[in-house]
């Protein structure tokens, strides 16, 4: 590869571009592990952080705070962009994985709740807010790097890389977890395993800084630093002026809204949705993952690559447009191959929750302060504990709450204004005749392994990567493209991470919240599919094509 520098021109001094490419993409690659890690651990935090709370609030709560973590990164885009704007990229991004590994391997060594009470949960919440401030800087410092030394026909290929680093690190993360967990057994790992994928960051904590320290400043920054012109005001010129801030709502709507949709749903909602409701062991989900993650990789090169011939746009709206299609009946393939029996005994023996309305309530508590204790509340919390779709069916004012399954009808018992031991006795009764009743009728208590489909499921997950790697692999060189040098870092990356952070982290938390209200195991989509919806008629009509662009105009 030669080594050129932005636009094409030869570089005379720096890194090579195969350097700039590898150091960034290896970076990002050990900031992504460190996010996913936590990610992927959702089941094991909810246990071990939040013992005190019922399992659905636990699970609620842990998902909340992996949203939280997204919730900071456009704070951490601010700051880190108006850092890299007047300062320069190199020493952001930087900065960004110091903090990232620190607050990972703090997490590995952080006491549970049952050891410090709430000490714990709160330390774990201050290392998920600094990781999501740290990820908010590093993404669009890499990109922006990369993109500022690569040639103009050859942008969408060299940043693809830095796509490619979420895939590296996703699966570095699911790998690290399935060893640990083959290596030390379920019980060990969900008492003190989980803790070794945390604590192994460290080793990738002080690889990544070797490799950045050897870099360079870009050479488009170093250009405009020459000529005096960087920015003074990044936020003011970013934000403040209305041809650049019309740029940062078309990149948030038509893009980025879309994406963190997309995204997040092919690679995480996907995996509550498969463990959570579908019942399927963690091994099986482990590999289903990394199976798709792995083949993710080359896509992401692929369609940036391709992006530099027929355009970013139209790479992207086929990735929206091909999930736009797939969500409803790639979720239910899932089920049909992956727990068939589930699928069938809904089909033929459907559940309906006959209740006073105003005697339910929401079945989601991401602080865990509701209890769940009248008779409606807990036929349905147990219901969706157990990946059961109910319908409700209103009662009349009054009436006791009837959970009806098939020819079955079995009454639901409420604990409102019983001491905790009583009250838990009571759950554990209705809970008891519910599984029961469910289990006559066909309904699974896990996945038989015997009927998965497990190359079906794969197809399906591979149709959802290939949209996702549409839409991802262009994504960095339309963004670097679509703003000017003075304030490309402040400018990009806010809007990145508002669709990334607040759309995407909050796909996982918002669809369980959605699913547990309705009963529906499929409701949580439309979150997804409305943000996707949105960004494909504001690409068509709003998002221009940048592909070889001059970064220097």
């Amino acid at each position: 590869m030669a080594d050129t520098a932005a636009d094409g021109a030869p570089e005379k001094e720096g890194a090579s571009l195969r350097t700039v490419v590898a150091a960034s993409s290896a970076g990002t690659t050990f900031e992504w592990y460190d996010f996913f890690v936590f990610g992927s651990l959702t089941g094991v935090i909810s246990k071990t952080f939040f013992t005190g709370l019922p399992e659905t609030a636990g699970l609620a709560a842990a998902l909340a705070l992996f949203g939280a973590g997204f919730l900071f990164r456009p704070l951490g885009a601010l700051v880190f962009g108006r850092i890299g704007d007047r300062a320069g990229r190199k020493g952001a991004f930087l900065a960004t994985v110091l903090l990232m590994g620190g607050a990972t391997v703090a997490i590995g060594l952080l006491p549970s709740y049952t050891q410090a009470g709430l000490i714990g949960p709160a330390l774990l919440i201050l290392m998920r807010i600094i990781q999501g401030f740290a990820l908010g800087g590093e993404y669009g410092g890499a990109a922006i790097y990369v993109a500022e030394h690569a040639p103009s026909n050859g942008r969408g290929w060299a940043t693809s890389w830095i796509q490619t680093s979420a895939a590296f690190g996703l699966f570095g993360a699911l790998i690290v977890i399935l060893l640990t967990r083959l290596a030390v057994g379920n019980e060990a790992f969900d008492a003190w395993g989980w803790r070794i994928p945390f604590l192994f960051s460290g080793v990738l904590l002080a690889i990544s800084i070797w490799m950045r320290l050897k870099l360079t400043e870009s050479p488009e920054f170093a250009r405009l630093k020459a000529e005096g012109n960087e920015t003074k005001a990044p936020f003011r010129e970013a934000f403040g002026h209305w041809p650049n801030l019309k740029l940062v709502l078309i990149s948030l709507v038509g893009i980025m809204f879309a994406q963190g949709a997309v995204w997040y749903t092919a690679f995480f909602y996907v995996q509550t949705f498969i463990e959570r409701f579908l019942k399927v062991p963690p091994e099986t989900l482990n590999t289903l993952m990394l199976s798709a993650v792995a083949a993710s990789a080359p896509l992401y090169v692929l369609f940036g690559w391709l992006s530099d011939r027929v355009g970013r746009k139209a790479v992207m709206l086929f990735g929206m447009t091909l999930m736009l299609v797939a969500y409803f009946p790639g979720f239910h393939m899932l089920s049909q191959t992956l727990n068939p029996a589930l699928a069938e005994a809904e089909a033929k023996t459907p559940v309906v929750v006959i209740a006073d309305p105003a005697s339910c309530t929401l079945q989601f508590d991401p602080v865990g302060k509701a209890s769940f204790v009248s008779a409606c509340d807990i036929a349905k919390s147990t219901l969706a504990n157990a990946g059961v779709s109910y319908r409700n069916e209103a009662a009349a004012p009054g009436s006791p709450t009837l959970v009806r399954i098939g020819a079955q009808t079995i009454p639901s018992t409420g604990a409102e204004g019983l001491s905790p031991d009583v009250a838990k006795a009571v759950k554990a009764s209705v809970e008891s005749r519910l599984k029961t009743g469910l289990a006559q009728a066909g309904y699974p208590a896990k996945a038989d392994p015997a009927r998965m489909n497990l190359w079906g499921a794969f197809g399906v997950l591979l149709v959802f990567t290939i949209a996702a790697t549409a839409l991802y692999g262009p994504i960095a060189a339309s963004l670097v493209e679509l703003f000017p040098t003075r304030v490309r870092y402040t400018a990009m990356s806010l809007p990145y991470h508002i669709g990334t952070g607040w759309v995407g982290g909050f796909v996982p938390f918002t669809a369980f919240a959605i699913v547990t209200a309705t009963g529906n195991l499929y409701a949580g989509l439309w979150y997804p599919f409305a943000f996707t919806a949105i960004s494909v008629l504001v690409c068509l009509a709003l998002v221009p094509e940048t592909k070889g662009k001059p970064l220097n105009t």
